[in-house]
C-alpha cells in the first residue's frame, strides 16, 4: 500500500498484552499495513483511551484493534467512543485462561459492537483488520489471497507416513 500513516490502531491494557498483541502488528506489517501500537488502560488510564480514540479517525486510523485481559473493558470502552470497527483480542488470564477477557468482550450491549476474536487471537484479528480495509483498498485483496494460498500450500505440503 502506499499509506505510510497508520491505517490501524492496536490499542493493549498493559505492557504485558504486548507478547500477544505483537501478533496482529506483525501480520499487518507482512500485508504492507501500517499500524501503530499504544498502551492504554480502560480502568488505569481511561483518559488517555478517551484521546487516543477519539482523534484515531483525524490521524487517519479506519481500524482499531484492542487487546486486554481480565475484566477487559478496553475495547468496548473504545467502541463506545467512536464509530469505527473496533476488534477485541481476548487475553489469556490466569484466573480463567482468558474466558473472562472472552465473555467481557463477546457480550458487549446493543449498540456497542466489538468484533471479538479468539483467546490470544491477535494474529486473526490483524488479519480482520485487513479484510475490513480491503474493501476500500482492493490491492490488499490480492494480497490476502496470497497469503491464504501460501497457507493452503503449506498444508498441501504436510506429507503423513
Amino acid at each position: 500500500m502506499t499509506h505510510k500513516k497508520p491505517l490501524v490502531g492496536i490499542v493493549m491494557g498493559s505492557a504485558s498484552d504486548l507478547e500477544v498483541m505483537r501478533g496482529a502488528a506483525e501480520i499487518l506489517d507482512s500485508l504492507g499495513i501500517a499500524n501503530e501500537m499504544k498502551v492504554a488502560s480502560a480502568h488505569r488510564t481511561p483518559e488517555l483511551v478517551h484521546e487516543y480514540v477519539t482523534t484515531a479517525p483525524q490521524r487517519g486510523i479506519e481500524v482499531l484493534i484492542g487487546g486486554a485481559g481480565g475484566a477487559a473493558h478496553l475495547p468496548g470502552v473504545m467502541a463506545s467512543l467512536t464509530t469505527l470497527p473496533v476488534i477485541g483480542v481476548p487475553v489469556q488470564s490466569k484466573a480463567l485462561q482468558g474466558l473472562d477477557s472472552l465473555l467481557s468482550m463477546v457480550q458487549m450491549p446493543s449498540g456497542i459492537p466489538v468484533a471479538t476474536v479468539g483467546i490470544d487471537g491477535a494474529k486473526n484479528a490483524g488479519l480482520l483488520a485487513a479484510r475490513i480495509l480491503a474493501i476500500k483498498y482492493p490491492e490488499l485483496e490480492k494480497r490476502l489471497r496470497e497469503y491464504a494460498e501460501v497457507m493452503a500450500d503449506n498444508i498441501r505440503a504436510i506429507q503423513l507416513g
